[in-house]
């Protein structure tokens, strides 16, 4: 019995050091790695890098009712993205930018035409448009840039946005005015530096990074690490699939994510002519890349031929994605626990479809889960009120065996015995609910669907409360909450119990609002459950009645 006093204090003593430690990890963000200045246009077998160096641009705006997209006239890369419906994390009055070309942030979209050589087909020219701004007044809107015609070949680069839509149609329009065939392959890549997205925290973070998604191959992440560790020894070893028939590749981040779509949902893939060539690798500019390189079919002489390609760049909303490509709802992460989180988030997604309201669905949420655990946490809180319920006559054993620890555990054990509590009846089932938590834990912190959701005095379920009404009452409800568990019977783990609750409540004062209305939630059904318990075993115990 000692050793399991040793393991109660150890564990007290953990889970306060691990509080502190994130508290302190909050307040002082590691230092990002400096931007390092471009280097020279590298050659890549699978993907050529032409026209990396990314030379100054010149702006075309783009304006529609879901974003504001940059262009530049000369390369015609996507080189800045704004989600209008999407508020920035860092200032709610300004609208969330997703892709950038800036010295503090860099993540842009190419798309390029190459030929068997690995020759950049346009690397000595560079598009026009016929203006540089451009708003969204029906359906659709097209964005065309045309290429001077270079050795028989003329290239036009079409941008189509469509109203309420994050997703980018890019066409090439190829024309060979040589007297021979011309064969090109199209090579699509989004391109990242490694800083931490805006408003990232230390209670909030999510993968940051290259993903891909094949039928083959499932759906894989490629953490910046591997692909640095490629490249410092100049070898390419990162785990994931190198050919693909369909899918999708890109990167992702908290809430928000930018992939090339290889089949459109119930579409035709862009891979008809061979397997398409999946290549994700750190480059010499020191920007990461994921991308894809399309086999084209030949173009006959004097003949054209139109290539289309579709870009997603948006929210990783469950109702949009998942009708984009096949599986592009994996790209929200719920890290380890995606088995017990993806039907959460599913049951969460159909209450709201009923209710209308993210707060009141999370609230019915845990009601719900709360319910389907109820023989779990039953048989945790009788044990638990079992044992609150002898603590006094485990204190007069101390006091009778004084220091003779052996008596006292004979002792103890006897009671148990009688008493029929088994001293552990408790951590079983809390061990049992901890993957349901967890999953929970993923499901609220990953998704966008809480962000700008607003409930009661919350206008943002996806910020921390505004008036920390949430924080205050989740300290007070785990106050509440050690009143109805066992007395510890050392000192020290006593006045920690204490303290928990106030260290608690700090670390909830920084978390999502939405997180935290479950847990309040939570620990009000279990205190009711916990009073209910305690009330029926004291009943028993005055009646004089065995207590099962």
């Amino acid at each position: 019995m000692e050793s399991n006093n040793e393991l109660k204090r150890t564990a007290v003593f953990a889970i306060i050091a691990i509080l502190t430690l994130m508290v302190w990890n909050y307040f002082n963000p590691q230092p990002q790695q400096p931007e390092q200045a471009a280097a020279q246009t590298e050659q890549q077998a699978a993907a050529p890098v032409a026209g990396s160096d990314l030379p100054p641009t010149k702006p075309i705006t783009v304006s529609t009712d879901t974003l504001k997209a940059v262009i530049d006239e000369n390369s015609g890369d996507l080189r800045g993205l704004d989600l209008l419906k999407h508020n920035s994390a860092v200032d709610a009055s300004k609208t969330f930018t997703l892709l950038s070309d800036n010295n503090e942030h860099k993540y842009l979209v190419q798309s390029l035409l190459i030929d068997q050589k690995g020759n950049y087909l346009l690397q000595d020219s560079s598009f026009k448009a016929p203006q540089n701004s451009y708003t969204l007044n029906g359906d659709t809107l097209e964005v065309r840039l045309s290429a001077p015609e270079t050795n028989g070949v003329q290239v036009d680069k079409v941008y189509t946005f469509r109203k309420g839509s994050y997703l980018i149609d890019v066409r090439f329009d190829i024309t060979n005015h040589t007297d021979a065939p011309l064969k090109l392959d199209g090579v699509y890549r989004v391109l990242r530096d490694n800083s931490t997205p805006e408003g990232s925290g230390y209670f909030n973070q999510t993968y940051v990074g290259p993903v891909a998604y094949t039928p083959d191959g499932k759906f894989q992440k490629v953490p910046f690490k591997d692909l640095d560790d490629d490249f410092e020894s100049k070898r390419d070893r990162a785990d994931y699939q190198r050919t693909a028939t369909s899918g999708w590749v890109g990167f992702t981040q908290h809430y928000f994510t930018t992939v090339w779509v290889l089949q459109p949902k119930d579409g035709n893939s862009i891979c008809q002519n061979g397997n398409c060539l999946i290549d994700i690798k750190r480059r010499s500019d020191n920007l990461y890349s994921a991308g894809v390189r399309v086999p084209l079919p030949a173009i006959a002489a004097g003949q054209k031929l139109s290539v289309p390609a579709e870009l997603y760049a948006g929210p990783q909303e469950y109702a949009v994605i998942s009708k984009v490509a096949d599986r592009l709802e994996l790209v929200k992460d719920y890290g380890r626990t995606h088995v017990v989180a993806a039907p959460l988030f599913g049951l969460l997604n159909w209450l709201h479809s009923l209710i209308g309201n993210w707060g009141w669905s999370i609230v019915l949420l845990t009601i719900i889960v709360k319910t389907l655990l109820l023989p779990l946490t039953n048989a945790s809180y009788r044990s638990m009120a079992k044992m609150r319920a002898v603590a006094p006559k485990l204190e007069m054993l101390k006091k009778q065996h004084g220091d003779d620890r052996m008596a006292l555990q004979q002792a103890m054990m006897k009671m148990y015995k009688d008493e029929k509590i088994n001293p552990l009846g408790g951590c079983l089932p809390m061990l049992l609910q901890f993957p349901v938590f967890i999953g929970l834990y993923w499901v609220l912190l990953a998704s966008v669907e809480l962000r700008q959701a607003s409930w009661g005095w919350i206008a943002d379920l996806a910020r921390p409360d505004p008036l920390y009404i949430l924080p205050i009452l989740m300290a007070l409800t785990m106050y509440i909450q050690t009143k109805f568990s066992p007395p510890p019977s050392d000192p020290m783990q006593a006045k920690m119990m204490k303290i928990m609750p106030l260290a608690f409540s700090v670390m909830f004062f920084f978390f999502p609002a939405g997180l935290v209305l479950y847990w309040v939630v939570n620990n009000l059904l279990t205190i009711a459950q916990q009073w209910h318990i305690n009330r029926s075993i004291e009943k028993q115990r005055a009646q004089g009645e065995v207590v099962s």
